[in-house]
């Protein structure tokens, strides 16, 4: 019997592990649960002794396990995918458009467009054909005069008139 407690328990173990990494909304977790107690019956039926250690064990490492389970289980697969936590692909492609973007961005600076609206100082420009939110480094560029941009501060593209 002190055989089948220890392998029941060890069972346990196994599964509460495996609870992490498959989704079985919680089956495998009551199935460990299940065979932890007849694991400390089986102990208590070899031995008192060997069934208070084997159920202060329990009562001690389970609420331990499971709280150690809550703190990995966000970085597990499983857990990312569940919480909607991308991917590393994912954050690997955001990054590489982002640069992308920043590039194509500060290769702005120089080029010149047109007011659409008012710039009174901040307003809408063209540039290639393409719209964009620009500041005026000076108070007031009227609509239809011509603009080069001078710096890109973060998104803010600052321009001057030409």
């Amino acid at each position: 019997m002190l055989v089948w407690g220890m392998a029941l328990l060890g069972l346990a173990a196994i599964l509460v592990i495996a609870e992490l990494f498959i989704p079985t909304a919680g089956v495998l977790g009551i199935t460990a649960g299940v065979v932890a107690v007849a694991g400390v019956v089986c102990m208590f039926r070899a031995d008192a002794l060997w069934g208070a250690i084997s159920l202060l064990a329990l009562l001690v490492l389970g609420p331990a396990t499971a709280a150690f389970g809550l703190k990995i289980w966000p970085d597990t697969p499983l857990g990312r995918r569940i919480i909607g936590a991308p991917s590393d692909e994912e954050v690997e492609r955001r990054r590489v458009e982002e640069e992308a973007d920043r590039a194509s961005r500060q290769s702005m600076v120089g080029k010149e467009g047109r007011v659409l609206t008012d710039l009174r100082p901040v307003g809408v420009i063209e540039i290639d054909g393409q719209r964009y939110d620009a500041l005026s480094e000076t108070l007031f560029i009227p609509a239809g005069a011509r603009v080069r941009v001078t710096t890109l501060d973060g998104a803010q593209i600052k321009v001057r008139q030409a």
